[in-house]
């Protein structure tokens, strides 16, 4: 119990450590280009506009059988 304790008020003292840390592994990461993120927000983008105009055409259907089958 008093270990757990020690090593949470160590933990607290040491916020410095964590974010040097934190700011070293940072600069591990590759980060993509601005052309690569412009490039995959768009094909992002394409394939949301598809996928609800999909939905939109099923949803259309389905409504128009469903007002032929209810007259």
């Amino acid at each position: 119990m008093a270990e757990a304790v020690n090593e949470k008020k160590a933990k607290i003292k040491k916020p410095s450590k964590f974010f040097k840390e934190v700011k070293s592994e940072l600069k591990k990461v590759v980060w993509p280009s601005g052309k690569q993120v412009i490039n995959n927000t768009l094909i992002v983008l394409a394939l949301v506009i598809l996928v609800g105009l999909f939905i939109y055409g099923l949803d259309s259907l389905f409504q128009f059988g469903l007002f032929k089958f209810i007259k």
